[in-house]
């Protein structure tokens, strides 16, 4: 096509319009997601790989960011970042990307620790690892190995997301929880133990357990339980352990942070009284 041509498209009120360098949208109207997702690619060139939000996205999980688009490119390949575009050169492209249609993007541990190290918030990134882990999209190894691969830049909040999810924290919810204990003098628990009774029968999953006073506490995001199944599990839930003995506190997130020390009375109380009590025969399997 020649120059002239592609001028006359791109002319004041034409079918096209220039995206980035080199890259046009051959149709009216605002670019969809994959136009742009696509665009990136193009103008990254044919090695490029999406990571960051957008490939997080991709894998079907909740991520917050900026509306750019990150591309790993080679790390001998000349290209700038420019308009919504942020290019990232590597050494470490990889070799296992995912595929819809003509767009490439990152596995999930490597999009989750890219969009990790770019989040100012440590709640955004124990957010999207959190999630990440919950729905089995990758482990904590292969996030620890990215982590200690990848560049130290922008990797303390990533690290202390992946020491607290190793210590059974699955929510930026049960983190502002955990702080809240270990600020005071309370006991600390074990959090999102496997609780069994003297049968060896799977009970439930507190997000925190006090094995010698038999008392657990649940942080209770509408996030998890928006569905009326989701809702029927977790009353079911909730009755089994009652129905073992188990004292079950519940605080919303909003609690935890605009009440601290509501929680931390109610917390007291009921760990004051489970300890006047016998022990409950339940063994507490820690959080894997």
């Amino acid at each position: 096509m020649a120059p002239s041509q592609v001028d006359y498209r791109l002319r004041p009120g034409g079918p096209w319009r220039v995206m980035l360098p080199g890259v046009y949208l051959a149709v009216t109207g605002t670019p969809t997601p994959v136009q742009r997702d696509m665009a990136a690619l193009l103008y990254a060139g044919p090695q490029s790989v999406l990571t960051g939000p957008v490939a997080v996205r991709r894998h079907h999980l909740a991520c917050a960011g900026l509306n750019l688009i990150d591309a790993l490119i080679p790390a001998g390949t000349r290209r700038r970042s420019t308009g919504f575009v942020q290019v990232q050169r590597t050494t470490r492209m990889p070799d296992d990307a995912f595929e819809t249609g003509p767009i490439r993007f990152a596995p999930p541990h490597r999009a989750v620790a890219d969009a990790a190290r770019m989040m100012t918030r440590l709640s955004d990134v124990q957010a999207v690892v959190c999630e990440a882990v919950q729905r089995k999209r990758c482990t904590v190894p292969l996030l620890a190995r990215e982590l200690n691969a990848g560049p130290s830049a922008g990797s303390r909040k990533l690290r202390a997301a992946l020491t607290e999810i190793s210590a059974g924290i699955r929510s930026s919810a049960e983190s502002d929880l955990k702080r809240l204990i270990d600020r005071s003098d309370l006991e600390k628990p074990m959090y999102n133990p496997m609780l069994y009774d003297a049968e060896g029968v799977f009970i439930g999953q507190p997000d925190a357990w006090w094995q010698q006073a038999g008392v657990g506490g649940e942080v209770d995001s509408r996030e998890y339980h928006l569905s009326p199944a989701d809702y029927d599990s977790t009353t079911a839930r909730h009755n089994r352990m009652e129905a073992h003995g188990i004292h079950l506190l519940h605080w919303l997130p909003s609690t935890i942070r605009t009440g601290p020390d509501q929680v931390l009375r109610d917390l007291r109380g009921a760990l004051e009284s489970g300890c006047r009590r016998p022990p409950l025969p339940i063994t507490a399997v820690p959080a894997t």
